[in-house]
């Protein structure tokens, strides 16, 4: 498109922990270079999703190309890449990184190195990055930028004596910043004269174009009116549009190597696009492919299912179009005795399932039941067999199961002196073993082994509560271990809800049981007969709630006289109950399907 040589190019991500200022500086950025205009300009410019703006978190990764002028007078051109921050959207920032060759560390001045910090500069220095520190924030009258930069230095081992100091909501030093990317960041490198390779980094549905497919071209040229082949399934298409988002969509002719933009191919069927794959020439296609990335593994799973049984159809094209947008995102189709047709989804994390169940609901205009959450644990059978077990329903047999392990992560938390006893006191409750606790300065570093099914529940919430907000806690998938572990039923007026079964350990099987049926006591409405909650392990009953019946006063028409007529009457209500308990089906409200997910434990 542009004339730019490749080493005038420069392209790469802003990495840092969730509210340290990435959109913020992106924001910055894209005003300085003049991309858009003042009377064009939002806060978050970037964050285009609804969802995004509420929450004031990055969910997608995106991209903007920026023209810069440098005080040496020559022209650059800046692909910036803005990534989330939430441990849930790491696979985001993988991607974006791969697609670059250096970052922006953004740390906050007054808040300093958290965990998700230290998660992303490790996943840059993978990617071989070159890494500018920035801090932001330098305005707050709590900044500590010197004893910050320290902090730097000590946790992540990166020299930060030449830290740029700024503020992203004033726009102070932003310039340098900018200064620092055209002299500190290497170019990207490729031959535009070999064979087309270009890294396929996302993808997501558009009404009016079809599939959009975001590129960084490696090698060779991507031109309008080409046919392209996608090398992992030899699906070939013709290129209709070639352009770049600055931010907006901005067509061109053509792009090189070391450029990162978009394009279109009338692609229809969703699955001609993999994230991470690599798109060639059709007719001089190159020999190898380019590395991609690897498949991401969802540690959450849960089950989807429409309220209305009508809508199943509708909710597999919806899904499709997400998986397209989300390569994290995991499906497949399932039956439920309680719920119908659905599908069992698997999430990087808790956040993510809540974010996917909302897109689905606004985007797709779908009403949804979520299951309990529950993560993918391996049985061991007394067969020899081992099966990957995702639903708590398909558990075999206490007979034929030799044992069961779980999958553990390995967490680091970072919390301040004060709040130290009450987060190891938490990570204990929920089995945790000790491996290493550090300090720099007032803060600890505490990395825990876990057991992932504790920590989906509530962990995240219970830990923001105990710390007052201030620790921050990232993980990564350790490895499978053996544990004792039960499946828990639930049975309403004896009948097993599947939906709302769970496997639990089994010390605390009887306390996490208890809590369910107290919330759905609270939760199913009364009938006229007596409902009976029940958790049961196996055919042993650990937890009972009764709701008591709606009371109809029967007698009411009976004055005076002899009892026996009252009694008479009270006799046959109580034949009749007995029979509609044992005919009646209780209605169970979506509500009490996700009060599961709220478990107190």
């Amino acid at each position: 498109m542009t004339d730019t040589p490749i080493d005038h190019i420069r392209n790469f991500a802003i990495i840092a922990h969730i509210d340290h200022g990435k959109s913020t500086l992106a924001d910055r950025l894209i005003q300085t270079t003049g991309a858009l205009t003042d009377r064009e300009m939002t806060n978050q410019v970037l964050d285009s999703m609804d969802l995004e703006r509420e929450r004031g978190i990055t969910i997608k990764a995106q991209t903007v190309r920026l023209t810069y002028k440098a005080k040496n007078g020559q022209m650059y051109e800046l692909n910036l890449m803005d990534t989330p921050g939430h441990v849930d959207f790491a696979y985001e920032v993988s991607r974006s990184l791969a697609a670059c060759e250096g970052s922006l560390l953004v740390v906050d001045a007054s808040q300093g190195v958290e965990a998700q910090t230290l998660a992303n500069v490790y996943q840059a220095i993978d990617a071989n990055h070159e890494i500018v520190p920035v801090l932001n924030k330098v305005d707050l009258p709590a900044a500590e930028p010197e004893r910050v930069k320290q902090q730097i230095e000590d946790v992540i081992g990166l020299d930060a004596s030449d830290a740029i100091e700024i503020s992203a909501k004033t726009g102070l030093n932003v310039d340098l910043v900018l200064e620092a990317l055209v002299h500190r960041l290497p170019p990207p490198v490729g031959d535009a004269t070999a064979p087309l390779k270009a890294l396929l980094v996302d993808s997501w549905y558009d009404q009016y174009l079809g599939v959009v497919i975001l590129v960084r071209v490696k090698d060779g040229r991507l031109k309008r009116g080409q046919r392209v082949r996608m090398m992992s399934n030899a699906a070939v298409h013709a290129v209709e549009q070639v352009g770049v988002f600055s931010p907006k969509m901005i067509p061109s002719d053509d792009l090189g190597p070391g450029e990162i933009g978009y394009i279109t191919a009338s692609i229809k069927t969703v699955a001609d696009c993999s994230v991470g794959d690599t798109i060639t020439d059709d007719r001089t296609p190159a020999a190898q492919p380019l590395p991609g990335f690897k498949p991401s593994i969802p540690v959450v799973w849960c089950g989807l299912y429409p309220v209305d049984a009508d809508d199943f159809e509708k909710l597999r094209d919806s899904l499709a179009k997400l998986r397209l947008n989300d390569a994290s995102f995991h499906y497949e189709p399932e039956t439920s005795a309680a719920l119908g047709f659905g599908f069992r989804c698997g999430f990087l994390g808790l956040l993510h399932l809540e974010i996917v169940q909302e897109r689905l609901t606004r985007e797709f205009a779908l009403d949804l039941i979520a299951t309990a959450p529950s993560v993918v644990y391996r049985v061991h059978k007394t067969n020899g067999e081992v099966q990957e077990l995702h639903n708590p329903v398909d558990m075999p047999d206490g007979s034929l199961i030799d044992h069961i392990e779980e999958p553990w992560i390995r967490a680091t938390i970072m919390v301040p002196d004060d709040y130290l006893g009450a987060v190891l006191q938490l990570c204990t409750e929920r089995r945790g073993i000790q491996v290493d606790l550090t300090y720099v300065g007032n803060r600890a570093m505490a990395v825990y082994r876990l057991p992932l099914n504790e920590v989906v529940f509530d962990f995240y919430d219970r830990l923001k509560s105990v710390s007052r907000g201030y620790a921050s806690f990232d993980y990564q998938m350790d490895d499978y271990a053996e544990g004792d572990l039960v499946r828990i039923s639930v049975l309403v007026n004896g009948d097993p809800v599947d939906a709302l079964s769970f496997i639990a350990h089994r010390s605390v099987a009887e306390q996490r049981g208890r809590a369910i049926c107290g919330k759905l006591k609270d939760l199913i409405p009364r009938q006229l007969f007596k409902i009976a909650i029940q958790a049961a392990i196996g055919g042993r009953v650990i937890a009972r709630e009764t709701i008591s019946a709606l009371s109809k006063d029967v007698t009411a028409k009976c004055y005076g006289g002899d009892v026996t007529r009252k009694r008479k009457l009270l006799e046959k209500q109580k034949e009749g109950k007995k029979r509609m308990r044992q005919f009646g089906k209780v209605e169970i409200p979506q509500s009490a399907f996700l009060a599961a997910l709220k478990m107190d434990a």
